[in-house]
């Protein structure tokens, strides 16, 4: 496991002779376990199956009718839950989080509540206020799961505003928003100043008990990030349907104009911008040149976008214009655009500006880490990436390994709150989970390599071979012929090579007249792996066949010792 860290850092690593790109290739899959590998493949196939997707909620009704909850959940916990969940309790999480850690990736926790645009419209304020305490708590543990005490800026965590305030309240504002002269009245600095002193805020386009709604909302608010504030913890604000964005935006830019001034050593509170909406770029530079002449920190979470087949029905229904990119590509080319344009302003504006780089395509990330590379921006700084637990880890390992900052959304909970959750993410995500594809490969094919390296390694008998140093020779891939070896660990002192080659030499027994005789290239599975052989240099033979020895190329050492 050692080895393959190694090797992925040498090979992506920004060098002084110039940028070169990280490998997508799926050999970071060595860091993780077979039972994992296999649970991946299993379920991003399920996911990636849309009757599953469209019909989960009724699916998961029906199968606790027919199987009982408790073999329903353990079937959950087995797969889906295990696959994108952390645990229910705080130290089911710090499990997970202590597994990502050593991999080199970082936690984002997710408390997986919010309020649905079409759901009924909760009375009273309990709901919230018990959202409210778990925002808090989601605050604590994130702090907590630090393995060293201290003030940082590197804990993130989500925060989804409609967990904290109403949806019809969201609209409300949305609506008034987007009218001609009411940028005054619901200014970001009256706002904020309205959480500050806890006055008293009257909006004349809000009722009564919009107003008191609204006033509670923006305690809620001021509280979580004041608490966030305390325990150095950022907070990421989910972007969510463009009917309450608007009003989300204005929140978000009330709490900025109070927390991210840099006396604060902001930014912490950042907004999310979705690049399959045709106005984002405009918003986006909008938005920081705003921070920027007013001198606060800006802090951005890059994404794609989850919403567009809603989007695009309720633009049917409504009769508007479509506010969605009109196909992948020009999304992409928005995600593209966006992206430049904060890695400029995060270059220009240092530690001010911060970005998150939240996307499972690899020429985005790939487009991320050369512009960083041509900026001087430094890999553990301002710039971080962020990806789904439980997928696309062929990027994110292969990030992590090479020491960008790389962190996983991890949402956490009971099945009763979280699979609900997971099943709106993938009805969101659709797009994301069909085209997995590659992942998928990726797994498949790492998964063969193990499976016939291990049978193959089980039919061998236990005969040694000795090893000399003559010239190489690659090995090819041919199971039907040729013995099979084991493969045991590779002395300390190995090349950062990929793969690695060995010549094959025959030698027939002592009685033989000719005891020497040259053989074709020992085949072998497929091309051998660093991390597919470990110190000391061992290989094992069918007993039927005559004595082998491999002759390895000479090399000179470029890694550090490392204990197996």
């Amino acid at each position: 496991m050692l080895r393959t860290c190694r090797v992925l850092c040498s090979q992506a690593s920004p060098s002084a002779g110039g940028w070169r790109p990280l490998n997508f290739d799926g050999g970071a899959f060595h860091l993780k376990g077979t039972g994992e590998l296999t649970r991946a493949l299993l379920v991003l196939r399920l996911c990636a199956w849309p009757p599953l997707v469209t019909h989960g909620l009724a699916l998961q009704a029906w199968s606790q009718r027919l199987l009982g909850s408790r073999l329903s959940g353990a079937l959950l916990r087995a797969s889906i839950y295990g696959q994108f969940v952390a645990g229910e309790t705080a130290e089911e999480v710090r499990g997970c989080v202590q597994q990502l850690q050593t991999l080199g990736l970082r936690p984002l926790l997710a408390v997986p509540t919010e309020e649905e645009p079409d759901s009924a419209v909760k009375t009273g304020e309990a709901w919230y206020e018990g959202n409210l305490h778990a925002m808090l708590r989601c605050v604590d543990l994130s702090r907590g799961l630090l393995e060293t005490p201290g003030p940082t800026g590197n804990i993130l965590m989500q925060l989804k505003m409609t967990a904290l305030t109403s949806t019809w309240l969201c609209k409300a504002l949305t609506s008034w928003v987007r009218r001609p002269g009411a940028s005054l009245e619901l200014s970001p600095e009256r706002l904020a100043e309205a959480m500050d002193s806890g006055q008293d805020l009257q909006i004349s386009c809000l009722t009564a008990e919009q107003n008191q709604h609204l006033q509670a909302s923006l305690s809620r608010l001021h509280r979580v990030v004041q608490h966030a504030r305390a325990q150095h913890v950022r907070l990421l604000v989910d972007a969510e349907y463009t009917s309450l964005n608007p009003a989300l935006s204005l929140l978000v830019a009330a709490l900025a104009a109070r927390w991210n001034r840099p006396r604060e050593g902001g930014p912490w509170v950042w907004n999310t911008y979705q690049a399959y909406l045709k106005d984002t770029h405009e918003r986006l530079q909008q938005d920081a040149e705003a921070a920027d002449g007013a001198g606060l920190a800006f802090g951005v979470k890059l994404v794609r976008g989850a919403y567009l087949d809603k989007e695009r029905e309720v633009a049917r229904l409504q009769g508007t214009e479509d506010p969605t990119q009109p196909d992948c590509e020009a999304t992409s080319q928005s995600y593209s655009r966006c992206l430049e344009l904060m890695l400029t302003h995060v270059s220009r504006r240092g530690p001010v500006c911060h970005l998150m780089v939240a996307s499972h395509n690899e020429e985005s990330v790939c487009q991320a880490t050369k512009r960083m590379w041509e900026l001087g921006i430094p890999l553990d700084g301002p710039v971080c990436f962020g990806q789904l637990l439980g997928m696309c880890d062929h990027v994110s390992l292969a990030l992590g390994q090479a020491g960008y900052a790389v962190y996983k959304s991890i949402p956490y909970g009971s099945l009763e709150e979280v699979i609900p959750y997971l099943i709106r993410r993938a009805q969101e995500n659709r797009s994301v989970l069909q085209g997995a594809r590659r992942e998928q490969e990726l797994l498949s094919q790492e998964l063969w390599r193990r499976l016939l390296r291990r049978g193959l390694s089980t039919l061998a008998a236990r005969r040694p071979v000795v090893l000399s140093s003559l010239g190489p020779q690659p090995l090819r891939s041919d199971p039907t012929s040729g013995p099979f070896p084991g493969l045991q660990p590779l002395p300390s002192d190995c090349p950062p090579l990929d793969p690695y080659s060995l010549t094959a030499r025959r030698s027939q027994p002592l009685s033989d007249p000719n005891p020497q005789m040259e053989c074709p290239a020992l085949r072998f599975p497929d091309p051998l792996q660093l991390s597919d052989v470990l110190s000391p240099l061992t290989f094992w033979i069918p007993a039927s066949s005559v004595f082998i020895s491999l002759e390895v190329p000479p090399f000179t050492s470029s890694c550090p010792h490392e204990p197996p």
